[in-house]
């Protein structure tokens, strides 16, 4: 039977938690273990947000090297080991978390590791507030956000109408749009509005503040007093 209790997707990275120190720092560790020079000035606040081997990928090309997987594997190593720790909750997240498990139910969607995910929110007092914290497994069926959008929908009988993603990436828009659902995009994270826009966002916010009325208003329900 589907539940018609609304529910409410979020992603992980630049949306819920600012991650780009811990991901940058064992994405350098990754490109030493294989023996490349890192630039003190590398950025890549811009590639945070698909599934870790397409950012593997990327970072790999400018070195001719193909050695994807062992790359995520340094990469997943370090990280699970210092690299999470180094994750901040934007101002005003646990508020708004807390405000809209209220009146629906929280899932988390992210293309990190499940396992890193998990402990992230563990960490930081959160993970509480979440109906189910879904992201990437071993199996690699469910990395990109489409795939892992309709297998949280499948898991929990969810009706697409009465779900929403929110996001900070043109992936989470997209695999929202996959799946028949509506979205929010997020302007604090690592996505531009520009991107967002182009993306198809339903609506675009500036600040955590504006997340449960906004989740509200395009799921058309109220909050409670």
């Amino acid at each position: 039977m589907s539940s018609d209790f609304p529910a409410i997707l979020l992603d992980l990275d630049g949306t819920l938690i600012a991650s780009e120190p811990g991901i940058l720092s064992s994405c350098r560790a990754a490109l030493r273990f294989l023996g490349h020079e890192t630039d003190p000035a590398m950025d890549i606040a811009s590639i945070i947000g698909p599934p870790m081997e397409d950012v593997m990928r990327y970072l790999l090309q400018q070195f001719g090297d193909d050695r994807v997987a062992q790359c995520v594997e340094a990469y997943r190593k370090d990280y699970g080991a210092r690299g999470l720790l180094l994750s901040e909750v934007y101002d005003g997240i646990p508020e708004a978390l807390v405000a809209m498990s209220q009146y629906s139910k929280l899932y988390l969607a992210t293309s990190k590791r499940e396992t890193f995910a998990r402990r992230i929110l563990e960490n930081k007092g959160l993970d509480a507030l979440f109906a189910g914290i879904y992201g990437s497994t071993p199996a690699g069926d469910i990395d990109h956000k489409p795939e892992l959008i309709a297998h949280i929908m499948r898991e929990n009988n969810l009706e697409r109408d009465r779900c929403i993603m929110v996001g900070d990436r043109r992936y989470d828009i997209a695999g929202a749009h996959a799946n028949g659902m509506r979205s929010i995009g997020v302007l604090w994270g690592y996505g531009t509005r520009e991107e967002l826009e182009s993306a198809g966002a339903d609506r675009l916010i500036d600040s955590p503040a504006e997340l449960p009325e906004a989740a509200s208003g395009i799921t058309s329900l109220e909050i409670p007093k």
